[in-house]
């Protein structure tokens, strides 16, 4: 592959994992996971599946061009990658095989080392809503000399990208907000995110109920079935360690390697995941404001680190007072007290200088809209803030509200909420106001189906950080404990949400890679230093 295509694929992932990052901020734990797949899952042999799926599980996939056009930059460097494309035809629901189907866009990047091929490994990226067609060039350069005996497979899951799509029409992107310093702004919290709910029912009320990482996981096995292998490996990120265990406990024996990066706990996952994450958030931004006191000059925002979270403060109290105005022309942004938790927290999943400077321009543009000057944005963060604020993201933001409220129930009274916000809100007064306010799934019909419940020891090489501000390194160890086969690789310190291949750390890479290579977890729990 080029370099140009390298570069692209990488960009297009890191675009996506920042995404999935912003739309894991909406998850959290609301109920008790429980109860047994509500539709049969299909045998263990491709071949002898339940009665009216073996269609899909045969179906031949018709390999060819990843562009869908002239201006699909991404397809176009996929194709010279040497990747190919397909759309793989699903249930839109397992329970009537015969009715209504989706299209599921696949990639695949063959084995070069066919000699020694291993098999099939299924990229997902995380979320829920991220995409990963455009993965597998990446992955393939992490995975170094092991990735030339696997077929590397990218797929976009069912509503998300480039497969069937869902959109509710928002004139937002991300969902997620804060309900600010007092009750008015909580109100206007609980009528904004019930409109988007409403919304969503309006637009999409005939699938929503199929939207579930139940559904993903079995779309998984469709793919599995299609591609001809008896077994698939798989990595995920984030929501995607979570997808990667519900597919464990739906489909045991249908899995060979498994690693599951930045680890949610399935106890945990729900509307509200968050809450659980506020200390970690918290240290995040106090390591980011001592890197900005050391680089007043670049980003005046103070030469020590109290100075700098002072800043912060004042910003906060002034979009409180009145939204601050950002931006010129056709990109000017109003942003008010429910967004500056976001924008902070959107730049604290990871510790290294580039996104550490992100947040610096961030916190610097506020600033200066906070004392009523006029600012200037970089291409970035317009692009941010138009997904953020805007119908650009309405899309992704959408099936990402779709999967977390149709995976789990979310409490249905407002005053639940507010009681959580004000006994929180002492002792985290810029956070907590964000991670226990209502969102839109208080106002969505029940699941469909219950969430799945871990029963089964499921043998996956599970890579986590401690100070990972997203799926904390408690959730991690809970889930590790339900999985006694499984195998943990600690990288202690760091701040940073998704290590393999993406972090520089050339001990997890290499320990992800040794196990992709033998199928053998190590002996024992491994740390590798930051």
């Amino acid at each position: 592959m080029t370099k140009t295509a390298l570069k692209t694929t990488k960009t297009a992932t890191k675009t996506a994992r920042r995404a999935s990052a912003a739309a894991l901020a909406v998850t959290a734990v609301t109920a008790c996971l429980a109860a047994t797949p509500a539709v049969a899952a299909p045998r263990a042999v491709p071949g002898a599946t339940t009665p009216g799926l073996d269609r899909y599980y045969h179906q031949h996939l018709d390999w060819g061009s990843c562009a869908t056009g002239p201006d699909d930059t991404v397809g176009h460097d996929l194709d010279e990658a040497g990747v190919q494309c397909a759309d793989a035809t699903v249930p839109l629901d397992y329970a009537d095989p015969g009715g209504r189907t989706l299209t599921v866009a696949v990639s695949r990047l063959r084995a070069t080392d066919t000699r020694h091929r291993i098999g099939a490994i299924l990229l997902n990226n995380g979320g829920p809503g991220g995409t990963a067609v455009e993965s597998p060039p990446h992955i393939r350069d992490a995975m170094k000399d092991v990735g030339a005996r696997y077929d590397i497979i990218g797929f976009d899951p069912r509503f998300v990208g480039r497969s069937t799509p869902l959109d509710c029409s928002w004139d937002t992107g991300i969902f997620f907000r804060s309900a600010g310093p007092d009750r008015a702004g909580f109100d206007r919290q609980v009528a904004f995110q019930k409109s988007l709910a409403d919304k969503c029912r309006a637009t999409s009320a005939d699938v929503l109920p199929y939207v579930t990482t139940r559904n993903t996981a079995r779309d998984m096995d469709v793919i599995r079935g299609a591609l001809g292998e008896r077994k698939i490996s798989y990595l995920g990120y984030s929501y995607g360690s979570y997808l990667g265990t519900v597919y464990s406990q739906m489909f045991p024996g249908r899995y060979d390697r498994m690693v599951l990066d930045g680890v949610i706990n399935p106890d945990d996952y729900g509307p509200l995941l968050l809450r659980d994450a506020l200390v970690e958030n918290e240290q995040a931004l106090t390591a980011w404001a001592d890197w900005a006191a050391d680089r007043h000059d670049t980003y005046r925002l103070g030469r020590t680190r109290a100075q700098v979270l002072a800043t912060v403060d004042r910003v906060a109290k002034a979009a409180a007072r009145k939204p601050l105005t950002i931006g010129t022309g056709a990109d000017t942004f109003r942003v008010d007290a429910s967004h500056i938790p976001l924008l902070l927290f959107m730049s604290l999943a990871d510790d290294h200088d580039e996104t550490r400077a992100d947040l610096g321009e961030t916190v610097s543009v506020l600033a200066e809209a906070a004392e009523g000057r006029a600012t200037t944005l970089s291409p970035g963060f317009t692009e941010a803030l138009r997904f953020t604020l805007t119908g650009a993201g309405s899309q992704t933001g959408s099936v990402q509200l779709a999967i977390i409220c149709g995976d789990r129930a979310a409490p249905r009274d407002p005053e639940s909420y507010w009681q959580d916000i004000e006994r929180d809100r002492a002792a985290h007064p810029l956070f907590a106001p964000m991670t226990d306010s209502i969102t839109p799934c208080a106002f969505w019909d029940r699941p469909a189906e219950p969430p799945t419940r871990v029963d089964k020891d499921a043998p996956a090489l599970l890579v986590a950080a401690t100070g990972d501000p997203r799926t904390t390194y408690r959730g991690t160890l809970k889930l590790h404990a339900e999985l006694p086969g499984s195998r943990l690789v600690t990288v202690p310190g760091a701040l940073r949400h998704g290590l393999y291949g993406e972090y520089g750390n050339a001990c997890v890479d290499a320990r992800v890679n040794s196990y992709l290579a033998t199928g053998k977890l190590p002996a024992k729990d491994l740390t590798c230093t930051k």
